[in-house]
């Protein structure tokens, strides 16, 4: 019987009458996710608007179970309904489990994906496709690994067998073994497997097995020379099962290659060798291309390995709740996990098949390269900051290491920096909005600058009146220079400018202090406070019994005294 095609099925309720019937569903569906109405129940996921989130759902070819009327579904999608072969799978399922009715999708499964759900509440599923109901299955939705030649001429056969027509079968296709076809050896109408292109031949119904393995040694224009080398031999593009590139063409050409041709990419060391498939080789005009025409439909997940993904990613200030999604994403889907040790473990715990590797805070360009390495291996490597990536953290040293690289190979891993709250943001939300008007942010470790640009850009940026946060303000190793970097702010500012200190902020045990800068001392801060220190205009209020709030106006007084907007 034909599968679905589609990505995982999204189960959508608008109450929690409906929610243990969706429950059954999701444990039959492996994947798939309760979407519930905001405010009216809690669910996986939630949406506002029933209409604009259905249509979304429609759009990104998702699987929709909807639990509610099939008319209102029906108007909520009705405005996308252009193109018939193009239909996601949508169904309309009783708050109670009591009917299940496909309402569009018959091309993407969705007869299938109804018999299963009909299967999990024990009902019968309301199929009305008139050939699916007389042959028990849709012979225009063949499983995974097969592919219609033709999906106008596949409704013309199909209408010529409802019709009284008779067929024969040629090819190994198991699905239709308990298929109610009228079949006759001698039939003029036939149901053919075969890699080869359709001719045109009204009477064939043909069905590509997904079993040609395209590799491409090098050169650009990918996908154009693969059609070349399918066209030279007869081949049907739909039966092309995979695309096997060297790990040096795995960039932006052989992505868009794959996307293209509408086949997964796999890279292999020697995509000319492929271990293990049985089948013919064939040599097309292209000596860098080669067909392997195996004698079986093709896993892509057993050719070469998949395409390596390095994500550089912020964990925020330590709050789960404040991790992004994305993130967390990344790190759940990450089969390694690289960073400073602390920050790893924040990132925990792990599961088992996820490898760990840990190190020192002062190795950033080894870890990056170690990071590059394992994703040429077509692995997921996550590499953890604190905060955001790309503020004093690791996205900058991992792209230092990727354009100093001179191994053209590290151009083809899927790079990706993804966002986190960074401590200077964390610790501003707990304060109020110091930070509301200009700011900049300054690391007062000399490690890797020279003591003389950092004095020189804190008197720039006192004496340019900006909010300051400060980044690494001191250690064991530089106890002297918070007080030499105060001492230059207070040539520029009053000792009654407000000063924010955040220590461990989203974190167990994390402080807030609100003082002066008249009341700073050095002492009061290490190396996991953040120091924000107000402009002339920050102000520090508190309303009667409540917290003292801090935020900096986003008007600035002009030379007479009146406030100026700034946006």
């Amino acid at each position: 019987m034909a599968g679905m095609k589609s990505g995982a099925a999204a189960i959508v309720i608008l109450g929690a009458g409906a929610l243990d019937t969706a429950r059954r569903i999701q444990a039959a569906l492996p994947g798939a996710q309760v979407h519930a109405l905001t405010g009216r129940v809690a669910a996986d996921l939630s949406f506002t608007e029933l209409g604009t989130h259905l249509r979304a759902l429609y759009a990104q070819n998702t699987p929709i179970i909807a639990l509610c009327a099939a008319g209102i579904v029906i108007r909520c999608v009705a405005p996308l309904l252009a193109n018939k072969n193009g239909e996601s799978a949508v169904l309309a399922v009783a708050e109670d489990g009591s009917a299940v009715v496909p309402l569009l999708g018959g091309l993407a499964g969705v007869n299938v994906l109804a018999r299963q759900i009909a299967a999990a509440l024990a009902v019968a599923p309301a199929i009305t496709t008139s050939g699916e109901l007389r042959f028990g299955t849709c012979l225009l939705n063949p499983p995974a690994g097969y592919a219609l030649a033709d999906i106008e001429q596949g409704k013309h056969f199909v209408s010529d067998l409802l019709a009284g027509a008779a067929t024969r079968i040629e090819g190994d296709m198991p699905w239709l073994g308990e298929a109610k076809l009228p079949q006759q050896h001698d039939a003029a109408h036939v149901i053919r497997l075969s890699p080869y292109a359709w001719r045109g031949d009204a009477q064939e119904l043909v069905i590509h097995p997904r079993c040609i393995v395209a590799a491409v040694a090098g050169g650009t224009q990918i996908a154009e020379r693969v059609q070349q080398a399918l066209t030279a031999h007869g081949l049907a593009p739909a039966a092309l099962a995979v695309l096997l590139l060297p790990q040096i063409l795995a960039g932006e050409a052989g992505v868009a290659a794959a996307a293209a041709l509408d086949v997964p990419l796999r890279l292999a060391a020697t995509p000319d060798r492929l271990a293990g498939i049985v089948g013919e080789v064939l040599h097309g005009p292209d000596a860098e291309v080669t067909l392997l025409l195996a004698s079986q439909p093709v896993d892509a997940d057993l050719i070469g390995h998949a395409r390596g993904r390095l994500s550089v990613l912020g964990l925020g200030p330590g709050r789960a709740d404040l991790l992004a999604p994305a993130a967390r994403q990344a790190l759940d889907d990450a089969t390694d996990v690289l960073g400073y040790d602390t920050y790893v473990q924040m990132a925990g715990p792990f599961r088992p098949d996820q490898h760990v590797h840990g190190t020192d805070n002062r190795e950033e360009l080894q870890r990056a390269r170690h990071a590059f390495e394992l994703a040429l291996q077509g692995r997921r490597v996550v590499m953890v900051s604190s905060g955001d990536p790309g503020v004093f953290a690791m996205a900058a040293a991992t792209l230092e290491a990727l354009e100093a690289s001179d191994d053209p190979r590290w151009a083809g891993v899927e790079l990706q920096i993804i966002p986190g709250i960074s401590a200077a943001l964390a610790t501003a939300a707990e304060a109020g909005a110091p930070l509301g008007h200009d700011f900049c942010m300054l690391s007062l470790s000399d490690n890797l600058k020279p003591w003389a640009v950092i004095e020189q850009r804190l008197q720039h940026a006192a004496e340019a009146d900006l909010v300051m946060a400060f980044y690494n303000p001191i250690s064991r190793a530089r106890p002297w220079q918070l007080e030499r970097a105060l001492e230059i702010v207070r040539g520029y500012r009053t000792p009654d400018t407000v000063v924010v200190l955040g220590r461990d902020i989203g974190r167990p045990g994390g402080t807030l202090t609100t003082l002066t800068l008249g009341e700073l001392q050095a002492a009061q801060v290490d190396m996991r406070t953040m120091v924000l220190i107000g402009s002339s205009t920050t102000r520090r209020f508190a309303l009667a019994g409540g917290k003292a709030w801090v935020y900096t106006p986003r008007w600035y007084p002009q030379v007479d005294g009146s406030p100026v907007k700034t946006d």
